[in-house]
């Protein structure tokens, strides 16, 4: 990497480049950025990263609010690093992976994993990836289509494809507000129910009493998504197929 890039960057991102060091220590010895990072990352997932400020993770860790600013300049910084630590790493494939389908699948999975663990990445995930760690995950997205005749263009439009697909589909089933002891996905289909007014919404309400969005007995709450993913892939190996009698 250029040496002058750092110039361009956060220092949240020259750090976790290696351009810059993390900030000094301070009066804190047991305080450390890793132990920061990941006190922050549960408080998201616990509470929702509106919950999430200096004051509430000082007092999670037990130190001061100003100790925390002696390794995260604030809350910008300590975002980019959550971005980058929260997904862990991606799964590995080779540059070109024989069973192209089996290996975006579990890319998606895995990613579909994240955004379930951690909803929040989605609503601090809102340009494009600059860290290690984001990268890592979409250099392996790419890697999954290396054995495949589509060229990079076309490769990168489909891994932006799936990226959509996993997202939204994560982003809808984490934020339907669902009762105690109820599954959201029967909480948002009764809801449906009262709303979809026939006259308004025909196809819409055909949709609801055809049962399309009530959970279908013995089904999980992710098996939706798994058959729309099903779908999405039988698309791009249409286009695989036309890239490979071109």
């Amino acid at each position: 990497m250029p040496d002058d890039i750092g110039n361009e960057l956060p220092h949240a991102l020259n750090v976790l480049w290696g351009l810059a060091k993390p900030k000094g220590r301070g009066r804190t010895p047991a305080l450390s950025l890793e132990r920061i990072v990941a006190a922050a990352i549960a408080l998201a997932d616990e509470e929702g990263l509106a919950a999430l400020s200096m004051a509430r993770l000082a007092e999670r860790l037990g130190c001061a609010p100003m100790s925390l600013y002696r390794h995260v300049a604030g809350k910008d910084d300590l975002h980019l690093f959550m971005l980058a630590a929260a997904p862990g790493p991606p799964p590995e494939f080779d540059t070109a992976p024989a069973d192209w389908r089996g290996s975006l699948t579990r890319w998606a999975v895995e990613l579909f994993d994240v955004y379930l663990r951690h909803p929040w990445i989605a609503q601090l995930a809102n340009s494009p990836p600059m860290d290690p760690g984001q990268l890592a995950w979409l250099d392996a997205a790419l890697r999954s289509l290396g054995g495949t005749p589509l060229d990079p263009r076309a490769r990168f439009s489909v891994v932006m494809l799936v990226l959509h697909y996993v997202r939204g589909a994560a982003q809808l089933l984490t934020s339907i507000p669902a009762e105690p002891e109820e599954r959201a996905d029967e909480t948002y289909a009764a809801l449906l129910t009262e709303l979809a007014d026939p006259a308004r919404f025909p196809a819409l309400a055909r949709a609801v009493e055809a049962g399309v969005f009530a959970p279908r007995p013995g089904a999980a709450p992710d098996d939706d998504f798994h058959a729309g993913l099903d779908h999405l892939l039988n698309g791009v190996g249409v286009a695989i197929e036309r890239a490979a009698r071109a």
